[in-house]
């Protein structure tokens, strides 16, 4: 199962859904990024394993390079703060969610069983 969110209200992306994440701070390791971001958006500690795939996506104002990782939740209580949905998907389950461009490419991939799980 992955673990997917919607943008909330006043996000350029608002209502398209998005593998967690964001944006890497001076100084820090993508993984350590990960594990930040979790638990200041979404409450979680996870442990971030191999980095299973990645892509970048050009906006007509910005491109952006995304990293895809395995992460194990550890602890906390899962909970959007800064989105307005969650919800925990199967690759088949995610052709109901309408993603963010950017994602867009993990989540064909997955469903093509081109991106190696655990």
């Amino acid at each position: 199962m992955f673990l997917i969110a919607r943008r909330g209200p006043g996000d350029r992306l608002a209502g398209m859904w998005e593998f967690p994440g964001g944006k890497i701070e001076p100084g820090e390791s993508p993984e350590r990024c990960l594990q930040r971001e979790l638990l200041e958006e979404l409450g979680i500690d996870v442990r971030v394993g191999r980095l299973l795939a990645e892509t970048i996506h050009d906006y007509p104002d910005r491109t952006v390079q995304l990293l895809f990782y395995e992460a194990v939740p550890m602890r906390g209580e899962l909970r959007a703060r800064e989105h307005d949905a969650t919800a925990w998907v199967s690759p088949a389950e995610m052709a109901r969610y309408d993603f963010a461009p950017a994602d867009r490419p993990f989540v064909r991939d997955l469903q093509a069983g081109q991106i190696a799980l655990p």
